[in-house]
């Protein structure tokens, strides 16, 4: 051993074939730059993607701790990553007032915070409500309903602004900013039916609404941009089912992009490279576009739903970025389902830009013993060390 490979010894750090200076011992924060610059990280970050509520019954049964009941004590309780936002608000501010409008035995029929009218369970069981009535039906409903989208009105930024500046400097894991909707939140507002005709019959009311969101977004967001180190950007949409995107990638295209365009070049003016969005359903008609607007990541690739990162990566190469992309499905299915789905993702884990995790949250009948199984695996594909995937 040579004097620098004694210097690379005695400092805790490793050389990897190709002669690249590894360090063993890396901050959270670290391994996510690290990992989504394709370059050599200790180990690959380690998240999940939440659980059904139903779940956390299920599992005190089979032994998880009884005070484990919502998904942060779940997250501390697996062992997992972290990562946070600066809370900034760029939706409706301030929300509706939650009212119960009427009530049987098993549903409540109720006026949500986003102004919508809603059956529900009233036994809290997961399950998409029954919509009655949408707040914005039209140009007038718009035109009162925007006002709770003035990115002047006051809460929109957290208080005590020098403490979350500080926070962030020193934060050992990755920090991020809300970036919000252009078209997910238009659509929970509206209504499925409502929206997808609308960009036919009143083109102009949608574009004017989409500009309305980008404004938001942006002017909530310079503030925090112009003083905060940040790691990365999330957005959400859900604009896609299993075949396809809501409206078509040509409406993309002209409602969608150059709006996505310009909140990408704020924040790559200010040093933020991870740009994500998250959005359910099959989205390979338009991952490109987001990639073409400066929206560098998806989350979380639902491979029941036709979206695949082995796929993306071959499509997109190194230009995209990933998280999730694990068929939750292989959870119900027992250990060797699950092993195979892993050795699947294995190629693309290994380039890098790539953080595996379920594709969406772990859903009711999933074994604790199959989960506790998918975690073990998992980190071994990671690059835990052995005792750390015991």
């Amino acid at each position: 051993m040579d004097q620098e490979e004694l210097k690379i010894a005695a400092s805790g750090n490793v050389i990897d074939r190709a002669g690249t200076l590894i360090p063993t011992s890396m901050t959270q924060r670290e391994r996510w730059h690290r990992i989504f610059q394709y370059q050599k990280v200790d180990r690959v970050p380690h998240y999940e993607f939440g659980y059904w509520a139903e779940l956390y019954a299920e599992w005190h049964e089979q032994g998880l701790p009884r005070d484990i009941v919502n998904e942060w004590q779940a997250n501390r309780y697996f062992g997992f990553d972290d990562r946070w936002s600066v809370p900034v608000n760029v939706d409706i501010l301030p929300h509706f007032e939650y009212e119960v409008l009427h009530e049987d035995e098993r549903h409540r029929l109720i006026r949500d915070t986003n102004g919508t009218i809603a059956e529900i369970n009233k036994d809290g069981s997961s399950s998409i409500p029954h919509y009655v009535e949408f707040p914005i039906k039209g140009r007038a409903d718009w035109e009162r309903f925007r006002e709770r989208l003035d990115p002047k009105t006051p809460g929109r930024l957290p208080g005590g602004g020098e403490q979350w500046v500080e926070r962030a400097a020193r934060s050992d894991v990755p920090v991020g900013i809300n970036i919000g909707s252009l078209f997910g939140r238009l659509r929970d507002w509206m209504g499925f039916e409502t929206i997808a005709v609308m960009v036919y019959d009143d083109p102009d009311l949608i574009d004017e609404m989409v500009e309305t969101m980008c404004n938001l977004i942006i002017e909530t967001i310079i503030p925090i941009l112009k003083v905060c180190p940040l790691d990365f950007a999330g957005g959400w949409e859900d604009m896609a089912f299993n075949n396809g995107p809501i409206i078509s990638p040509r409406m993309f295209r002209q409602f969608l992009v150059p709006r996505y365009k310009r909140i990408a070049d704020l924040l790559h003016q200010h040093g933020v490279h991870v740009i994500w969005t998250d959005c359910d359903g099959n989205i390979t008609q338009i991952v490109g576009l987001w990639l073409e607007a400066g929206y560098n990541c998806i989350f979380p690739i639902e491979v029941r739903a036709g979206s695949d990162p082995v796929a993306l990566r071959r499509q997109y190469g190194k230009e995209l970025l990933m998280l999730g992309g694990f068929d939750k499905m292989a959870l119900l299915r027992g250990p060797e389902a699950i092993l195979a789905e892993l050795k699947r993702l294995e190629p693309v884990v290994e380039e890098g830009g790539f953080v595996p995790h379920v594709d969406h949250r772990t859903p009711a009948g999933v074994t604790l013993e199959n989960y506790r199984y998918y975690l073990r695996e998992k980190k071994a594909l990671l690059g835990f060390p052995p005792e750390e995937c015991r």
